[in-house]
C-alpha cells in the first residue's frame, strides 16, 4: 500500500473519513448510555438506531437518483452542515420524538461502519485514484483510516466517566460529546472546501446506471441481506448487550471497542494482499464466514472473557470484506456509472440495516439475549454462500480486467 501515490484530494477525503470515524466511534458506544440517562428504554435505543439508518438510506437514494446532476463538492459540504446540526440537536434535545426527527434527517451513525450519505460520494471520487489492485489499495487505506480512528474514538467513550470524577454531571458530559461531534462536522466542512471546484472538470463525468444495471441490482439485493443481519447487532446494540449480559462498565466497553477497532484496521490493511492472491470475492466470503461463526458462539459464552475473545476473533475477520466489496463494485461497472453504482448498492444496505436495530433491541428487551447474535450470524453465513455462488463468474471477468 505504501507504493500507491496519494493525490491531495484523496488525502482530504481520508482525513475527513478519519474525523467522522473518530466521533462515530464514541457515539456508537455512548448513544445507548445517553438515551438511558434521558429516561428512555432499551427498545427506544433500537428505534432511534433504526431512524438514523433509515434516514441515511433515503438520503443515499436521493444521491443515487439525482446526485449526478450536482458537483460532489456541493453535496459533501451540505452533508457536513447536516452533521453539525445533528450533533447540536442531540446535545440540546431530551424527548423521544424530537430526537427521532433529528436521528432521521441527520448523520448519526450507531454502527461500527460507515452507513452515511458521505460514503457513496467519497467512494465515487476515490474510485478515480487508481485502477485494478491500486484501486483496492486506495479503498483499503480509506477503510483502514476509518477503522483506526473509530478505535481511538471508542476510547473517548470513557471521557464522561473521567469528567464525572472532576465533578461534571453525567448528562452534561454526555451532551458535551455531541457538541464535539458537531465541531467535527464543521472541521470536515472546511476540508471539503479544498476539493476541486465546480468549474474544474471531474475525471469522468458521472451518469445514471446503464449497462451495469443488472449486476448492480443483484449485488444490491444480496448486500441488503448482509446489512439487515448486521443491523441486528450494530455497535450500539452490541455495547448494550455487553452492559446487560455481563454488567460491563462504560470504560471497559470503550477499551474493548478500541481493540476490536484495531483488529478491524489490521484486517483491512491485509485485505489487498489477500485479494491479490485469492481474488476479491473469495476474500469477502472466506473471511466473513468464520467471523459469523465466532459471533454465534459468543452468544452462548458462559463467561465475559470467552465472549470477548470470540468477539475479538470476529473483529479480526468481519471487516476484511469492506475494501474488497467497494473495489469489487467499482470494478464491475463503467467509470461513469460509479457514483450511481455506489449509491444503488449502498441504498438497500442502509434500508435493510435500518429495519433490524429495532428488532434487535426488542429481542434484547424481551430477555432473548442470544437471539440477535445468532440470527445475525446465520443470515450472514447464508449471504456469503449465495454471493459466492452467484458472482464467481463475474469475479473471474473482473479479475481479468484488473
Amino acid at each position: 500500500m505504501a507504493s500507491v501515490p496519494v493525490p491531495a484530494e484523496t488525502r482530504y477525503l481520508l482525513l475527513a473519513r478519519g474525523m467522522r470515524a473518530f466521533v462515530d466511534g464514541y457515539v456508537a458506544v455512548l448513544l445507548p448510555v445517553y438515551l438511558l440517562a434521558l429516561g428512555l428504554g432499551t427498545w427506544e435505543v433500537g428505534l432511534l438506531s433504526t431512524a438514523t439508518l433509515l434516514g441515511s438510506s433515503l438520503m443515499t437514494v436521493a444521491v443515487g437518483v439525482w446526485g449526478h446532476r450536482f458537483h460532489h463538492r456541493h453535496l459533501l459540504r451540505a452533508a457536513s452542515v447536516l452533521m453539525v446540526l445533528t450533533g447540536l440537536g442531540f446535545a440540546a434535545l431530551s424527548d423521544l420524538w424530537p430526537l427521532l426527527v433529528v436521528a432521521f434527517v441527520g448523520t448519526l451513525n450507531p454502527s461500527s461502519g460507515d452507513v452515511s450519505v458521505f460514503l457513496p460520494l467519497e467512494h465515487a471520487r476515490l474510485a478515480h485514484s487508481g485502477d485494478g489492485h491500486a484501486r483496492t489499495s486506495v479503498f483499503a487505506r480509506y477503510s483502514l483510516v476509518g477503522a483506526l480512528c473509530a478505535a481511538i474514538g471508542s476510547l473517548a467513550a470513557a471521557v464522561p466517566d473521567q469528567l464525572a470524577k472532576l465533578g461534571v454531571g453525567t448528562l452534561p458530559a454526555l451532551r458535551g460529546m455531541f457538541v464535539v461531534y458537531a465541531l467535527a462536522g464543521l472541521a470536515i466542512w472546511s476540508l471539503y472546501r479544498r476539493l476541486p471546484r465546480p468549474d474544474e472538470p471531474l475525471p469522468v463525468p458521472p451518469a445514471p446506471l446503464g449497462a451495469s444495471r443488472g449486476v448492480v441490482a443483484r449485488l444490491a439485493a444480496l448486500f441488503s441481506v448482509d446489512a439487515f443481519a448486521g443491523g441486528l447487532m450494530v455497535q450500539s446494540l452490541l455495547a448494550l448487550w455487553l452492559f446487560k449480559r455481563f454488567d460491563m462498565s462504560l470504560a471497559a466497553a470503550g477499551a474493548f471497542f478500541f481493540w476490536t477497532g484495531l483488529l478491524s484496521a489490521a484486517s483491512q490493511l491485509a485485505a489487498p494482499w489477500v485479494a491479490r492472491r485469492i481474488g476479491l470475492l473469495n476474500t469477502m466470503v472466506f473471511t466473513h464466514i468464520p467471523s459469523s461463526v465466532a459471533l454465534i458462539a459468543a452468544a452462548f459464552a458462559p463467561r465475559v472473557e470467552v465472549a470477548l475473545g470470540l468477539l475479538l476473533v470476529r473483529a479480526a475477520l468481519s471487516q476484511m470484506d469492506v475494501p474488497t466489496r467497494s473495489a469489487f463494485v467499482m470494478s464491475v461497472v463503467t467509470p461513469s456509472e460509479r457514483v450511481a453504482a455506489a449509491s444503488y448498492t449502498a441504498v438497500p444496505r442502509s434500508l435493510a440495516a435500518s429495519l433490524s436495530p429495532s428488532l434487535g433491541g426488542a429481542l434484547l428487551a424481551a430477555g432473548w439475549m442470544a437471539a440477535p447474535l445468532v440470527l445475525c450470524g446465520a443470515l450472514k453465513i447464508g449471504y456469503d454462500l449465495v454471493l459466492l455462488a452467484a458472482f464467481r463468474g463475474v469475479e473471474r471477468g473482473s479479475r481479468q480486467s484488473l
